[in-house]
């Protein structure tokens, strides 16, 4: 490890695919393992990155037969960092739930979707939010406004990307369940739900 730099473990997207295939197990992987685990990423381009990583010495690198052996090095000091970064979409998640759960007016449905649950956006992307507004209450309700909006600030302040809310009543819910049109199936797919029923439920289930 160079202590004078200490960030200088991760280089690059890989890195950190690398670092979530072998914090989920503590049993050794090969570099094969890793490579089809990573969601991204060649097996030279991942055995270039268990290599690297283990002269840093984040990984644990053992010789068998032909082979290495790798497990994530745990006692390392930038082990506990690297941990905080990759579980940050769940950290984002933690606190939509905490601020939605404070809303005065409670949302029939709020998810997630697009890059964001996917996990393949970058700084330029959008947070997507789908919102079902509840019966009773009107798009220009300036409460339910007002909680939109500070949602959208907390969005940006705790991640820097814009929230792209797409937010439609709940009397629409039966129109989409009925025409089925493209995100739907993207909603029922990917989406991670914050609150209220899952998109299968609320939407139907696939056919």
């Amino acid at each position: 490890m160079d202590l004078s730099r200490p960030w200088a473990p991760i280089r690059s997207p890989l890195d950190m695919e690398v670092v979530r295939v072998l914090r989920r197990t503590t049993r050794p992987l090969t570099g094969r393992d890793v490579a089809r685990l990573v969601r991204t990423g060649s097996q030279p381009a991942v055995n270039a990155v268990l290599r690297r990583l283990a002269e840093e010495g984040v990984v644990h690198a053992d010789e068998a037969g032909n082979a290495y052996l790798y497990t994530l090095n745990r006692e390392h000091l930038a082990v506990p960092a690297l941990e905080q970064l990759a579980d940050i979409r769940a950290e984002l998640e933690r606190r939509l739930r905490a601020v939605i759960a404070e809303w005065e007016i409670a949302p029939v449905h709020i998810s997630i979707f697009g890059s964001a649950a996917r996990g393949d956006g970058d700084t330029a992307s959008d947070i997507d939010l789908f919102v079902v507004r509840p019966a009773g209450v009107s798009e220009d309700d300036p409460r339910w406004r007002a909680q939109l909006d500070e949602l959208a600030k907390h969005v940006r302040a705790w991640t820097g990307n814009h929230a792209g809310l797409s937010e439609i009543a709940a009397s629409a819910v039966r129109r989409l369940r009925r025409q089925q049109p493209p995100v739907v199936a993207e909603l029922r797919r990917d989406a991670i739900t914050l609150l209220g029923p899952t998109p299968d439920d609320l939407l139907g289930s696939r056919k």
